[in-house]
């Protein structure tokens, strides 16, 4: 069974907790309570401190300094939204995994979810000083390593074929790719509304 900390294991030794992944029967509920929530948890609350200390940063612009109610009120949208995606993420991944002949226990595609958000989450540090051209530098290769995450251990860790696990990791990245131009589009929707 999973521990707590598997997901920060997974940038040490990957195929190892894939393997320990594969070889158990992990409970959604111990899953998302014990690793997801805290992993998606970590973004807002570097971006709630390092707004406060440093404000927005944009270029050669002034910084903008939030007061505290709109830092909460942004960090917890950010938590809502962070949330969303990681359990609908693994609801697609469950879902697909009747056509692609893959385990069906919610428990192991949370954990597959956990593994594959550990580097973007960890590296959201960056957050601590919110500067969109550092940030841009260090989160996308730490998404990149998330998307090699899910292409190596979803075959292992859901007990599918290689071909079949590149599909079905296609699937889930298509799915990642709509709801965040979504989130995109919305957030610049109600910024023309005025809200924020």
């Amino acid at each position: 069974m999973p521990n707590v900390l598997f997901p920060l294991r997974s940038l040490i030794d990957p195929d190892g907790v894939f393997k320990e992944v594969a070889d158990s029967e992990p409970g959604a509920l111990r899953v998302f309570f014990g690793s997801a929530i805290w992993l998606v948890a970590l973004p807002p609350a570097f971006l709630f401190f390092g707004t406060g200390w440093y404000g927005w940063r944009l270029g050669t612009v002034e910084p903008l300094l939030l007061p505290t109610g709109a830092r909460l009120s942004v960090s917890g949208a950010y938590f809502a939204a962070l949330m969303l995606g990681f359990v609908t993420a693994a609801l697609v991944s469950r879902w697909t995994a009747v056509t692609y002949d893959a385990r069906r226990d919610l428990g192991a595609h949370l954990a597959l979810m956990c593994i594959i958000a550990a580097p973007p989450s960890l590296s959201s540090a960056v957050q601590l000083y919110p500067d969109a051209f550092i940030g841009v530098l260090v989160l996308v290769p730490s998404l990149m390593w998330s998307m090699h995450l899910l292409y190596r251990g979803l075959p292992v860790a859901l007990r599918t074929t290689t071909e079949q696990g590149v599909l079905m990791a296609s699937v889930v990245v298509g799915y990642l790719l709509v709801a965040a131009v979504t989130l995109l589009g919305l957030t610049v929707f109600l910024w023309v509304l005025g809200v924020g």
